[in-house]
């Protein structure tokens, strides 16, 4: 029997303990993976403390979402033949590079789904196929979480997904065609809306600014501009990766001063992505668009956000906020993960309008090195994402 090393969870607010396992057989649609690298989220963290009410429900588990690695073996009714049969994605054991979001959550928490560790099973909807070999693993290890949470909340916004892929406009239109670029940008303007990325120098809040870059971009969407928030020092590159405006959180008055900057633009804003920070500003700022469209409509302003909603949050007339979670539901869960992830992220990654972000910062080698990369990731960071590596 083989076997291979795993980061385990042994009991509520324990750090975790490398152990031996046993390396299991994937099963129908699911991939062996071995792990490469693995990138760190807030979760990991709360999920190992047992804090916000998030609990581990068995124990001893694995836990982890964001990993890469090589496919090792492939299970049945897994698409391996050619691009043609299965609609553009395929996977071949000993050959396919991938990054995946792990599935632990939606299998009871069983340890074989967990990236905290060598092997690890997946279901391939969740898996993304590497564009080519020049990706390290480190970048690709940031891709799962930070590709789902955003393109969650425009699906939970009801904010259209876009051509195939969400292709831009600008792909689409003939080479030089100055006029028609025009009239997109003036369609746009008219249809009047700014999306909101608040927090966008998270690693999900990047991918807001990114995706939300491409909505903007295409003649048919009504986003006619992006809007982030981040801090003094990162407002530089949240603006190269495709933000219009950004505006620093910590000023006092920055509600006040996106409002004035969206009437200057002659822009409504009326769905904002939370990505990390505090719900109320967000609020604040949806609410001074509160009202009717131009048609008469009632405006119904939404919030997709990342971090969980509050108890005792504040409710505000005419705002809906909604908490980001993939489906419950197993097979309306592996039809998201296999457009979020098979489809849209593969699909952009290989014609280069998007790319991982924010940096990866290696914070440990060996998976003894989880516990020391969560507590600095819970001290807080900006405009990084910290990965253990486990094999170059």
């Amino acid at each position: 029997m083989s076997t291979h090393l795993a980061a385990v969870s042994t009991s509520k607010g324990q750090p975790f303990e490398v152990q031996s396992r046993a390396t299991p057989k994937p099963g129908p649609g699911e991939l062996l993976v071995a792990v490469k690298s693995i990138a760190l989220n807030p979760a990991d963290g709360v999920m190992r403390d047992g804090l916000l009410g998030i609990f581990i429900p068995n124990y001893p588990t694995v836990i982890g979402f964001d990993f890469s690695g090589l496919v090792l073996e492939i299970g049945d009714d897994v698409p391996t033949g050619t691009l043609d049969d299965s609609g553009g994605i395929t996977f071949q054991a000993g050959i396919t590079r991938v990054a995946a979001y792990a599935a632990f959550f939606w299998r009871a928490f069983d340890p074989n789904y967990g990236a905290f560790q060598e092997r690890c099973i997946v279901p391939w909807q969740h898996a993304v196929p590497l564009p080519d070999e020049s990706m390290s693993w480190n970048h690709a290890a940031t891709l799962p979480v930070a590709v789902q949470v955003p393109l969650s909340a425009w699906d939970a916004l009801g904010i259209h997904r876009i051509g195939k892929a969400g292709a831009s406009a600008s792909a689409s239109l003939p080479s030089g065609n100055i006029a028609d670029e025009r009239g997109m940008k003036q369609k746009n303007k008219e249809q009047g809306e700014a999306l909101l990325i608040w927090g966008a120098s998270s690693s999900v809040g990047t991918m807001g600014v990114q995706s939300a870059r491409l909505l903007k971009e295409n003649h048919s969407s009504s986003c006619a501009a992006v809007y982030a928030t981040a801090g003094q020092p990162n407002k530089d590159y949240v603006s190269s990766l495709g933000a219009d405006r950004v505006f620093d959180y910590k000023d006092p008055g920055v509600v006040e001063t996106i409002v004035a900057a969206a009437k200057e633009d002659e822009l409504a804003i009326r769905h904002c992505f939370l990505a990390t920070g505090q719900l109320g500003p967000c609020q604040a700022v949806l609410k001074a668009f509160d009202g009717e469209d131009g048609d008469g409509k009632e405006q119904r302003a939404k919030i997709g956000s990342a971090p969980i909603v509050p108890a005792d949050a504040k409710v505000v007339r005419g705002v809906e906020t909604i908490f980001l979670m993939p489906s419950m539901d197993e097979e309306e869960r592996l039809k998201q993960f296999r457009y979020w992830m098979g489809t849209w992220c593969r699909e952009n990654l290989a014609k280069g309008d998007i790319r991982p972000s924010p940096k990866p910062r290696v914070v440990g080698k060996g998976l003894a090195a989880i516990n020391k990369g969560i507590d600095l990731l819970l001290e807080g960071v900006s405009c990084t994402k910290l990965i253990i590596e486990l094999e170059e």
